[in-house]
């Protein structure tokens, strides 16, 4: 007999659930991963696995490997939390690095980029220096 044999019917249930659950948004992220068109699109649809899926994923393994343990099983939640503080930052670096390159690749589609204003050095007018012409 397994551990798992044992498992109270509940318990198993919410497992199965969570299971399912973050299985199918990591499916789903990687279903619009492969059929959206555009880079910026597919941006957005692998972040669903890696969020939500992944946090279903890991709450089914928390919640069975704590009652196999017979004690609360955390070290998981490292996991999710480094997934979810790393899936943004990544996603964003991503989409600027995109951004740009398509930018000075001076692509119809992107919107154009916005300078921030600079302060005119003492002694200057603003633009001066600066190709611009002044205000």
């Amino acid at each position: 007999m397994t551990h798992l044999e044992g498992i109270p019917p509940v318990l198993a249930a919410a497992a199965i659930v969570f299971l399912v659950i973050g299985s199918t948004l990591t499916f789903l992220g990687t279903l619009g991963l492969v059929r959206l068109r555009n880079f910026y699109d597919r941006l957005h649809a692998p972040t669903l696995g890696t969020s939500w899926g992944a946090a279903g994923v890991l709450l089914a393994s928390i919640l069975v490997a704590s009652w196999g343990e017979g004690r609360v099983v955390l070290h998981e939640l490292v996991i999710g939390i480094f997934v979810m503080i790393t899936t943004p930052v990544t996603l964003l670096m991503l989409g600027r690095a995109a951004l740009h390159r398509d930018r000075a690749e001076g692509r119809p589609d992107v919107p154009p980029g916005t300078h921030p204003v600079q302060k005119p050095v003492a002694g200057e007018t603003a633009g001066e220096g600066q190709g611009k012409p002044a205000l």
